[in-house]
């Protein structure tokens, strides 16, 4: 008995290695100065996205309150996953505690399950202005964007405890490989070496309650948003209405076909190089390009954006609820 549990302390799993992006030595370094120029640019987008909603009192409006908590979310997003993707083109590959590696899982899942409420929360502001715009400001009080805010946050601590704990609670006997940047689900399920029917239940059961619940209330909003536009008498009614949604429907298009598709996927099926090329895109280009998609076209921000660069120069910026 003592010398089976020796047996089975031994072959324990207490590290996994990342292959990482790339095991090519030759373009590791142009990839990890191009991935750390990345990062660096992705903080700071989003940095002055969060100064500006916060510093600015023309933009203490529901949406720029919304996309302030995006900002946040994607800074701490894209700094779970990027670290261990530089690290892993400076020296791969990369070797990562198990306890690290549950740690970055559990920051991974609640971040991306916030991320999906809070652009669910966010189509459905956009629903309310331009479907029923005389009752926006009842409808989307201060309480109730704090309200929907925090259950996105919380809502996403909860689904990650639960899928992490049934992924850690897994047998890891090697081997310890993974064929990714960073520790994500289907791969960790790929190296366990138990029974994992039930923690695949859990996983299906809560991307039908996070991530299609969440697509739908965007996709029902949308299409309310869709009839209502039919409806104007006016050719520019309804392109300023579209432009209220354009940004915002832009992101989360690019962002929801990638993670469907990717969590679509039999758990079974080994990593490849396409699944990571599809994992940069949502956990780099997204946090990167969300900014710029929400804010080129919006004129309250360059308003705000110009006070706070050159205020000799910037009259007071037009006010409008209802503009993107």
């Amino acid at each position: 008995m003592e010398r089976s549990l020796e047996l089975a302390n031994m072959s324990r799993v207490h590290e996994f290695i990342l292959l990482g992006l790339s095991t090519r030595p030759d373009i590791r370094i142009c990839l990890f100065a191009v991935f750390l120029m990345l990062y660096l640019l992705t903080l700071l987008e989003n940095m002055l996205i969060v100064y500006l909603t916060c510093s600015h009192t023309e933009l203490h409006k529901p949406m720029y309150f919304f996309l302030g908590n995006l900002s946040c979310l994607e800074m701490c997003y894209v700094s779970v996953t990027m670290p261990s993707l530089l690290v892993g083109l400076r020296s791969s590959p990369c070797h990562v505690p198990f306890t690290a590696c549950v740690m970055q899982l559990f920051l991974f899942i609640s971040l991306i399950c916030t991320k999906c409420t809070l652009l669910a929360s966010m189509a459905y502001d956009r629903y309310v202005a331009v479907c029923r715009p005389l009752h926006y400001p009842l409808l989307m009080r201060p309480q109730v964007c704090l309200g929907l805010a925090a259950s996105s946050w919380l809502g996403g601590l909860l689904v990650s405890v639960i899928k992490t704990s049934c992924i850690a609670s897994l047998s890891y006997c090697g081997p310890n490989v993974l064929n990714h940047f960073f520790c994500d689900v289907s791969p960790l399920l790929n190296l366990s070496c138990t029974h994992v029917a039930l923690t695949e239940l859990v996983d299906f059961i809560s991307a039908i309650a996070i991530f299609c619940g969440s697509l739908l209330v965007a996709l029902a909003s949308y299409v309310a948003i869709g009839s209502a536009v039919l409806r104007m008498p006016s050719a520019a009614a309804r392109c300023k209405a579209l432009s209220t949604c354009a940004s915002h429907l832009i992101a989360m298009g690019i962002f929801y076909s990638v993670v469907l598709f990717m969590y679509s996927q039999p758990s079974h099926i080994e990593s490849t190089d396409l699944n990571k090329v599809l994992s940069v895109i949502y956990t780099v280009a997204t946090p990167m390009c969300s900014p710029i998609i929400y804010c080129l076209r919006n004129r309250e921000v360059h308003a705000v954006l110009r006070k706070t660069l050159h205020p000799r120069w910037v009259s007071p910026p037009r006010t409008d609820v209802s503009h993107y």
